[in-house]
């Protein structure tokens, strides 16, 4: 027990009841890298999030003032006796990856604010137009300039006073009006300043004084050119700096900038005053107009016009116009097309040259074809017409329609494409013409994060290099001047230090610029993590979800390494974890089981980790210690004999690669993060399938062609996306178990009696549902900054359905008890029950024993999820020839769990099907029948075929990191 003298060294958790927990008493010591284990299920994320970093946010929600609280509402307690020595806690956890498009890397780790910042202070401006560094323009300038519109130009000199600012402006319009003007423009509409203006003081206003009306002279006399100078200066000194002439002779009327400060000498070009705010695409002031800062736009892709080019026309190749069907208009018009260009019509679509590609799917341009058709009444007429091309009439069609429905369908023929005027580069052409050291920010931000920070080396010569050091503050680096290194030494450290800290959590290979939507739970997890390393906060509780997912072995020491820099800092960490380096570099260990579900909640070993080895009941120990392992197969499967082949990849870093997939084998894609495996694998092989096999509209990544794609009937993707975004969603839904279910109970005498059909067990509509929760068993409270939490319903108290309902029964359990069962519980109970069994066998047989059959989906985490998915395609009849994708399905697996799912893609190949899988876990590796490493590094330094064959050829090859994993996994020495 505990003394209490010493227990400000440790955290203390006594009675934690919270989910499957017994009763759990456990001490924790402060300012330690705590490691919690244990198989999948048996309490590790109910100790860890919901009772220790539950408590710690409700403590610090009633810490608030009352005023605060009356907005956040009230926080459950979790089912804890008392938790003692309890610092605040940060949570960073795979979830809360932000789903805005506007959102990046830069964004989310505040470094392309630091650049910002950066580039508005230090760099260098230039001419949009011409490139030449800009100029200042004087008062004489801007005259010269002005005098040499057209004769005959009417225009009016504007002093701008307030630029997209909030407010009534009262004052500046009193302003205006003592200084003797008689004229101002309001918002873009010119006012007399005696007239009575009234601004709305919560929307962006924009005022300019008028300070003269000019109409340029034939002769251009010195007179005239005297007045426009006196105005000129006149709003020069209003405005500070900047004047507008507003050219009313142009229609529409248009605005030329003139700055005593910046201005293109050649091109009369003025440009706005640099801010950081000019750099923003996520401002009106620095976005690209056209895409609105997005970089993106919708647009029509001939792939997905025509997705399957093996096709001819005549079979229907162009699958937007459906013209498979061989009626309508649209098909003679094709046929009409074919005849007067030559064009055949029963050739696949890829022996078409690019000139009959082109008049198909852009038009004949003013070239005229005659089209024949039959009218309602049979008779045969003729015409001449020019023919619009697919796209341009979809585009026409999209620009026109006033039905969603219309807009739904050619939507699905359309992609993201870089926007043409920025390039995808988010800003305007101002921001895009500011350079430091020749460089423009958007190319700092599409360069690797490893790149990058040798280039902020290089501009600063190395100085920050010791992050210990103060910032040197001698002679500027060779790349700035003075002026320039002492206004940005401090920002190119911040971004330094910063830059520093994500390539030692192995994210070096992302780029800043990356949307955080295409983020991955492990790599989400990791930024946050090099975030709140460089807050340098100390005292605090963190409370990881296994940080080392996405991670190839040979970045682990540098990720652990970043843990233990946060606990030297003076910090506590709480990791659940299951990789084996990471539980040998804990300072302490506590493992959770000794089974999941119900059969789990229990300490079963806590200390150091020849503690754990030594615990007889630790499943974790008998795994670190090598009484058990994952045997290494006796033999590779040789395959079918067939093979698909992926030619000419080279979507994102892919280098122009041919890979070849070995059919009827287990293949594992490996290599270090952001080698191009997901790029490989899921953006080219499975997208370019899914269009030719089951007709999908997902654009398929930049290659050549595939080879092979005939020999496969089916394929499909597992991935780790949540199997339903609200809680009516879960396990039984989607694995359709709750159909027969459902069936079962609308069979009981009790519900023929009462006249239930199989409709009033689903809480998915009205009848059987409770109306209260809508069926959702809870209720959804909004917590503004913090995270919605759901409580249950307090009038079914979160069963989902009303009383009459659940007086129903089979067996004694109602359809909500039903429910609350366990899969291994459900097992047992409806074993005699076939529809049942079966598809409840699936989930036993990829480790999800324990969860319930109505867990709703967001409570399962990313590797639980994709597992239901496997369960149900386990349960459905196999044809011996389908392709299954899985991107890293280990995610969240302990490695008896490991040994289980190994297990279940055995039993697909062995079916004669062919599992493909990304893979980092040494213990999966080593018993795949072919290997594909993708290498040697991770962005602009990867994408190449670093090795192929089985484990144990690829365990020779001297330039693969896999390859010197698996020489140790394969001679069962330590992974350490």
């Amino acid at each position: 027990m505990l003394d209490r003298s010493d227990s400000k060294n440790k955290l203390v958790v006594r009675g934690a009841r919270e989910h499957n927990l017994k009763n759990v008493d456990v001490e924790i010591p402060r300012d330690h890298m705590v490691v919690i284990t244990g198989i999948s299920g048996s309490g590790k994320s109910s100790l860890a999030f919901d009772t220790v970093y539950a408590e710690g946010q409700r403590r610090y929600v009633e810490s608030l003032s009352a005023y605060a609280r009356q907005f956040l509402g009230q926080m459950e307690k979790p089912d804890v006796d008392q938790i003692e020595g309890l610092s605040p806690a940060i949570s960073i956890d795979q979830r809360g990856v932000s789903h805005n498009p506007r959102s990046t890397v830069g964004t989310v780790t505040e470094i392309y604010d630091y650049l910002r910042l950066l580039y508005a202070r230090v760099g260098d401006p230039h001419c949009p137009r011409c490139g030449r560094e800009v100029t200042q323009q004087d008062a004489q300038q801007i005259v010269d300039a002005v005098m040499g519109m057209e004769p005959g130009t009417r225009f009016q000199i504007l002093a701008p006073l307030i630029k997209d600012r909030k407010g009534h402006h009262q004052a500046i319009l009193d302003d205006v009006r003592k200084a003797g003007f008689v004229r101002v423009r309001v918002d873009g509409e010119v006012r007399d300043v005696d007239e009575r203006i009234e601004l709305d003081r919560y929307k962006m206003h924009t005022i300019e004084a008028v300070v003269d009306r000019l109409v340029i002279p034939e002769d251009g006399g010195n007179g005239f050119r005297s007045r426009l100078a006196d105005s000129t200066e006149t709003a020069l000194r209003l405005s500070d700096g900047i004047v507008i002439v507003n050219d009313v002779s142009s229609t529409p009327a248009r605005d030329i900038l003139y700055s005593e400060r910046l201005a293109c000498p050649v091109c009369s070009i003025s440009l706005p005053e640099i801010e950081p705010r000019t750099f923003s695409f996520n401002s009106p002031h620095g976005a690209c107009p056209e895409c609105e800062g997005l970089g993106t736009q919708m647009k029509l892709d001939p792939e997905l016009i025509v997705p399957n080019p093996d096709l001819s026309l005549g079979e229907g190749a162009i699958q937007a116009w459906h013209t498979e069907r061989k009626q309508g208009y649209r098909w003679r018009m094709i046929q009409a097309v074919c005849d007067h260009f030559g064009i055949p019509i029963d050739v696949p679509w890829s022996e078409l040259n690019g000139a009959q590609q082109r008049i198909i799917l852009h038009g004949s341009g003013d070239e005229q074809i005659e089209l024949a058709y039959v009218n309602r009444e049979g008779q045969h007429r003729r015409y001449r017409t020019q023919y619009e091309g697919v796209i341009p009439n979809l585009e026409r069609r999209y620009r026109e329609t006033d039905s969603d429905y219309v807009r739904d369908k050619i939507e699905r023929f359309m992609t993201y494409r870089p926007c043409p005027a920025c390039g995808g580069a988010r800003l305007r052409p101002v921001a895009l013409a500011v350079t430091i050291a020749g460089e423009s920010i958007d190319r700092l931000t599409g360069w690797p994060v490893n790149r990058l920070l040798a280039w902020i080396d290089e501009l600063s010569d190395g100085r920050f290099q010791d992050m210990s050091k103060p910032i040197e503050t001698s002679e500027p680096p060779d790349l700035l001047s003075m002026k320039q290194w002492q206004i940005g030494r401090r920002v190119l450290k911040e971004i330094h230090d910063r830059l520093h800290f994500l390539a030692n959590v192995g994210l070096g290979y992302l780029t800043l610029d990356r949307t955080a939507t295409t983020l991955a739970g492990g790599e989400a997890q990791r930024i946050r993590l090099a975030t709140q390393i460089g807050s340098r906060l100390v005292g605090v509780l963190y409370v990881l979800d296994e940080p080392s997912i996405g991670l190839h072995q040979r970045d682990q020491a540098r990720l652990i390494d970043t843990l233990h820099e946060m606990r030297d800092l003076g910090n506590t960490l709480l990791v659940v974890e299951h990789d084996e380096a990471t539980i040998r570099a804990a300072d302490w260990i506590i493992d959770l089981g000794p089974g999941a579900g119900k059969h789990g909640g229990e300490i079963v070993a806590s200390g150091t980790v020849a503690d754990v080895v030594d615990a007889p009941g630790s499943i974790t120990g008998a795994y670190l210690s090598g009484r058990r392992r994952i045997p290494i197969p006796e033999r590779r499967r040789e395959g079918n004999g067939h093979g698909l082949v992926i030619r000419g990849a080279r979507e994102h870093n892919l280098k122009d690669i041919n890979v070849s997939i070995p059919l009827g084998r287990f293949v594992c894609i490996t290599g270090v993060s952001g080698s191009g495996k997901s790029t490989l694998l899921i953006d080219t092989l499975y997208r370019r399938l899914a269009q030719f096999i089951h007709g999908s509209h997902e654009p398929a990544g930049d290659h050549d062609h595939i080879q092979g794609s005939e020999l496969v009937d089916k394929v499909i993707n597992i991935d780790q996306s949540p199997i339903g975004r609200t809680p009516r969603s879960n396990p039984a839904t989607y694995t359709s178990l709750f159909t027969p279910l459902r069936e079962l109970f609308a069979s009981l005498p009790e519900a023929k009696v009462r006249g239930y059909e199989k409709g009033r067990f689903s809480f998915n509509v009205k009848g059987g549902r409770c109306e209260a929760c809508k069926g959702h068993g809870t209720l959804q409270i909004e917590m503004q900054f913090l995270p919605d939490i759901f409580i249950p319903c307090d009038v079914c108290h979160g069963r989902r359905y009303n009383r009459e309902t659940l007086q129903v029964r089979y067996k004694g359990r109602n359809i909500a008890e039903v429910l609350d069962m366990t899969v291994d519980e459900a097992a047992d109970f409806f074993a005699n029950i076939p529809t049942l069994k079966r598809k409840l066998k699936t989930l036993r047989d990829v480790g999800l024993g324990y969860i319930t059959l109505g867990q709703p989906s967001p409570t399962l985490s990313g590797g639980e999820a994709q597992r239901v998915k496997l369960s149900r395609e386990l349960s459905k009849q196999a044809t011996g020839q389908t392709l299954y994708v899985l991107d890293e399905p280990s995610v969240g697996l302990h490695a008896a769990d490991v040994d289980k799912l190994i297990a279940v893609l055995n039993r697909l190949v062995d079916a004669g099907n062919t599992v493909v899988i990304i893979e980092h876990h040494p213990d999966i590796i080593k018993v795949a029948d072919w290997i594909i490493d993708l290498g040697p590094e991770g962005g602009d330094a990867g994408g190449e075929v670093v090795a192929e064959g089985t484990p144990e050829q690829v365990a020779q090859i001297a330039g693969s990191h896999t390859g010197k994993v698996l020489e140790h996994v394969l001679n069962g020495e330590a992974r350490l």
